[in-house]
């Protein structure tokens, strides 16, 4: 049996969510590029970490939903795949409306600035990092409409790897600019999962 996202009428709407859900993705990573590769920029490479790791997963992800024991059952291939592609929206969903709520601050490498507000509504209130839980739900909801346990975990572990070094960065790079609020900020929250991580 051929995973969902490669039959018809399935095709379409796995396809058609992931082209909605990344497009603003690309945009970013787009503006990133530029800034990300300087030098002196407070990135550390993570914005390339993000980018190459994330490919890689998904270049390895997307060849393990056509390996038959690595497939969950077919009677529950199509309640699977709806389940992905609404943890795929659900995701791109908050990661906009963090977006939203970070304004400029909001940017695909890392950067701080001293006057930078730090944003303790929405998500914020919860997480420090909803924009990367976000990113990992959206990353899971592929693997699981894949209907593939190797999928899955492939796309979670990376997306999980990538983050968590882009976290250390940006964290380094936000106390250093702001401070003890920031390490109040930092205090008071969990990294990606609320009351959890």
């Amino acid at each position: 049996m051929r995973p969902l996202p490669f039959v018809w009428p399935y095709w379409l709407l796995f396809w058609t969510a992931c082209i909605w859900a990344f497009s603003p993705e690309y945009r970013i990573v787009r503006k990133a590029q530029k800034l990300a590769t300087r030098f002196d920029s407070p990135d550390a490479g993570s914005f390339r970490v993000i980018v190459f790791g994330m490919w890689a997963a998904t270049a390895i992800a997307f060849p393990l939903a056509w390996v038959p024991f690595l497939r969950l059952p077919a009677a529950w291939q199509p309640v699977v795949f709806v389940i992905g592609i609404a943890t795929l929206v659900a995701g791109s969903l908050l990661r906009r409306h963090c977006w939203r709520l970070l304004g400029a601050c909001f940017t695909g490498d890392v950067r701080a600035e001293p006057d930078q507000p730090i944003v303790t509504t929405g998500p914020y209130a919860m997480v420090r990092h909803p924009s990367y839980s976000a990113g990992i739900l959206m990353n899971a909801g592929i693997g699981v409409a894949l209907g593939s346990w190797g999928s899955i975990t492939v796309l979670v572990l990376a997306s999980l790897a990538v983050y968590s070094y882009r976290i250390a960065v940006e964290e380094r790079a936000l106390l250093a600019a702001l401070g003890e609020p920031y390490r109040e900020f930092m205090r008071t929250r969990r990294r990606l999962i609320p009351y959890i991580y």
